[in-house]
């Protein structure tokens, strides 16, 4: 009997994250990362959030209903940004009741990523493995957490107001979003910590805090 050839088996390839993939990972993120700050920084009581599992940890996320559906609809339109990459910055900002004086500026960059082109020498892309974005992101939110150990103490009332920077061409609905104070913290008052970053194929958030320091 004539001797057969096995064919080899390609080996499989890791497709890239798509802009509509990585734009819902970058959409989520902002979703936890918002609940996680709210209730660590107690803008909300700690009764209105539950826990659940994601990015292999425990996470908490708001019951209060207002504060879910008023997030989802920022977060609707900051999707349809990021799908045309209109927005270059997320800012949560936390301000005093009464006084309405910025608290705590909590910024999220959002740059794309520039990949090679296809066909230039060294241009072959390697896309990114999920469990490594997730990973990443779940770094991020622990550091969030750990935050409470260096940010003041708020001992008043607080209300956040989330601020969206886009580009000029950005298509704005006017009923919803109006130009506002960019709620600053005096830089005489400010303390600036780096936080980590997190990317995909297509986005890469940058994240840091400005707190006000009487100190």
């Amino acid at each position: 009997m004539a001797p057969t050839r096995q064919k080899q088996k390609p080996t499989p390839t890791r497709q890239a994250i798509t802009l509509k993939g990585s734009t819902a990972l970058v959409t989520e993120f902002f979703k936890f990362a918002a609940n996680t700050i709210l209730f660590q920084r107690g803008v909300y009581p700690a009764d209105d959030f539950h826990m659940v599992k994601k990015y292999g940890q425990t996470v908490l996320v708001t019951q209060d209903l207002a504060l879910e559906n008023y997030l989802e609809k920022i977060l609707k339109q900051v999707n349809e940004w990021l799908l045309t990459g209109a927005i270059t910055q997320l800012v949560l900002a936390i301000i005093s009741k009464d006084s309405r004086t910025p608290l705590e500026r909590w910024v999220f960059d959002i740059n794309l990523v520039e990949l090679p082109a296809e066909g230039t020498e060294g241009g072959a892309v390697t896309s990114k493995p999920e469990s490594e974005i997730q990973a990443e992101i779940r770094n991020i939110l622990k550091q969030i957490v750990s935050t409470v150990t260096f940010l003041p103490v708020i001992d008043e009332p607080t209300v956040f107001n989330i601020l969206a920077y886009t580009k000029e061409s950005a298509d704005v609905p006017a009923d919803e979003w109006v130009d506002t104070d960019p709620l600053a913290i005096e830089a005489s008052k400010s303390q600036q910590v780096k936080l980590r970053s997190f990317s995909t194929d297509v986005h890469r958030i940058e994240a840091m805090v400005a707190y006000r320091y009487e100190g």
